[in-house]
């Protein structure tokens, strides 16, 4: 028999082993967005003057608005944190100071986080993620990777959008990635935002996850920055964010506010007041981008409830009124979003107010038919004509930032503008690429005509058609713009649709640039290829010919008398011109060039 002695040895014994035999507790590499050297916090209208990080109104704000709005203020709905990373597994943990549910909404829609990623052809991919809701609240995602293996560019990982809580305070937040993994922060992005003032629905109760909340789903759809100031129960056309509202420079300004307005049993007088000075207000202020005012989108009850159904058809009666009156003031570019054209039916919300998931969708589709209307945002039935952003070849330069340079250089000076992918991204001129083949002949042919070069290496039809709905054509007085673009799709689509995508990004182009002169650039010859892009090119010359455009073939110069491209003028992979194919498309170029 084993003596005490020995006892107490042997259970030693087996309880290092069982040490031993634990897996190590996972180190990871943290990274916190308050003490980043740069702004990352996308959603907040007033980056430089926040008190705190994760706060959606301006300190300043704190003497001027009612204590409850500056409160809910604090919540962060909306707000974004965007990075790049490469690592597989990518954990989140943060503290919130509220409760971390409410009754009739989940903690993971009230306090919780969502992770989206965006793969290289601009999809939406969410990743799930195992939550821990404690003191300190813990979101891991694992075996992710935002971006497929059928492009080999992407060492620096894919993109992610991570959506912060909709009804909760982060007093800390850390996201951490795996040792030795790519982990880049990114800006919020430069497009001009859409703004939405309103109510809890548009705060996002009761979406079980921010992701769902409509302003985020919205977002998703027009990919475009949100600034989201709903104010749960106090939605309610005040002045002095009115005011505030107004200083912002954003691409269309959502009223949303007749829930809470209602709500307050107001009258009616009073609330046509507010309506009537809130859109006085931001147009006194010189901001001319569109307004939309929406109407009640109603209760789920109505249908039995004669009292609610009363609130709701006189509230939105008054809306139209002022409406119309504001459109007999002569006051432009205002418009309505009815009741009918949000469409919620009985199985819409959670409580008869607040929206489900299924309601949230219902809103945002919604939002986004009549804004793409507002806007000039038409999506079509193929991929050619549904703008999306891409991320095929994040080594050689990124997307985004070069969309970024190209919305830093608007300005009023008259100038030419060449628009396409890599063959116009690898000419020469300004923004600076890190390939540069054709250079000599864009410095002495193309250059004197002011030119901005917005090739984007990798484009299709698609990606260019996001980029001129994302303001690149919006700040400038363009004399020309120079269109090449299509061979990127030659392998994903029939000659039809890249005809139709063509259509609808050339209508786009003369919307916006209404007094500057088209010209089309029919498709250079590629290896292989040169039959089909033949046939297609007089298929483009018809089509610009419709649309009252120039058109151009600078290409010819680079075949052979058999037809077939000539490989002394490519840079050996039989698309890309080399110096002297670049020679050759500049002097064919030169006569159309506007002076």
């Amino acid at each position: 028999m084993l003596n005490k002695l020995s006892l107490l040895l042997l259970i030693a014994s087996f309880e290092c082993l069982f040490c031993l035999a634990q897996p190590p507790v996972k180190q990871y590499t943290w990274w916190d967005p308050a003490k980043n050297e740069f702004p990352v916090i996308e959603g907040q209208a007033w980056p430089a003057e926040m008190k705190g990080t994760y706060k959606r109104l301006p300190a300043r704000a704190e003497k001027t608005v009612r204590r409850d709005i500056w409160e809910l203020a604090q919540n962060t709905a909306g707000l974004i944190i965007s990075f790049r990373s490469n690592s597989p597994e990518i954990v989140v943990r943060y503290k919130v100071s509220g409760s971390t549910a409410f009754p009739h909404m989940p903690a993971t829609g009230v306090s919780g986080l969502d992770l989206y990623g965006i793969g290289e052809n601009g999809n939406w991919l969410w990743c799930k993620g195992a939550y821990s809701f404690n003191d300190t609240i813990t979101y891991t995602f694992k075996n992710i990777e935002a971006n497929d293996s059928s492009y080999p560019f992407h060492k620096k990982g894919g993109e992610y959008r991570l959506y912060l809580p909709l009804y909760n305070n982060i007093t800390w937040l850390e996201i951490g990635v795996e040792p030795g993994a790519v982990f880049n922060p990114l800006p919020p992005r430069k497009d001009k935002p859409i703004l939405v003032y309103g109510t809890s629905i548009a705060q996002g109760g009761c979406a079980s996850r921010p992701g769902n909340a409509w302003t985020s789903i919205l977002g998703r759809k027009l990919e475009r920055p949100l600034i989201n100031l709903g104010f749960s129960g106090n939605g309610l056309l005040e002045k002095e964010l009115i005011n505030m509202i107004a200083e912002i420079d954003a691409k269309v300004y959502v009223l949303d506010c007749l829930p809470n307005l209602v709500g307050q049993d107001l009258p009616a007088a009073e609330i046509w007041r507010r309506i009537m000075e809130s859109v006085h207000s931001i147009r006194n202020s010189g901001k001319l981008a569109p307004v939309l005012l929406t109407e009640h989108g109603g209760y789920t009850d109505e249908l039995i409830n004669p009292q609610n159904r009363k609130k709701v058809a006189d509230i939105n009666k008054l809306m139209k009124a002022a409406f119309h009156q504001l459109e007999q003031e002569g006051v432009k570019n205002i418009f309505l979003l009815k009741k009918e054209e949000i469409n919620l039916d009985y199985n819409s919300m959670v409580d008869g107010v607040h929206p489900s998931d299924g309601g949230m969708f219902q809103y945002a589709a919604a939002y986004e038919r009549k804004l793409r209307e507002i806007m000039h945002e038409p999506i079509g039935n193929y991929t050619t004509t549904q703008p999306c952003t891409q991320n095929r070849d994040a080594n050689t330069y990124d997307w985004i930032s070069r969309h970024n340079e190209i919305l830093a250089l608007q300005d009023k000076t008259p100038t030419t503008v060449f628009i396409g992918n890599s063959i116009t991204h690898f000419w020469g001129g300004s923004p600076t690429a890190q390939i540069s083949r054709g250079k000599a002949s864009w410095d002495k042919i193309i250059e004197p005509h002011q030119v901005i070069n917005a090739g984007f290496g990798w484009d299709r039809i698609e990606n260019v058609l996001w980029r001129v709905y994302h303001d690149e054509l919006d700040g400038l007085v363009a004399k020309q713009v120079v269109l090449l673009i299509g061979t990127n799709n030659l392998d994903y689509n029939p000659d039809q649709e890249i005809i139709l995508g063509l259509k609808q990004l050339i209508e786009a182009i003369k919307f916006r640039q209404p007094a500057s002169k088209i010209l089309v650039l029919g498709l250079i010859p590629r290896e292989e290829k040169e039959p089909r892009i033949g046939q297609l090119n007089k298929r483009i010359e018809k089509l610009a010919n419709a649309l009252h455009a120039g058109y151009a073939e600078v290409g010819k110069g680079l075949l052979n008398t058999k037809g077939v491209i000539n490989s002394s003028l490519f840079d050996g992979d039989g698309v890309h011109p080399n110096a002297a194919g670049y020679q050759r498309m500049s002097e064919a170029l030169a006569p159309y060039l506007v002076k």
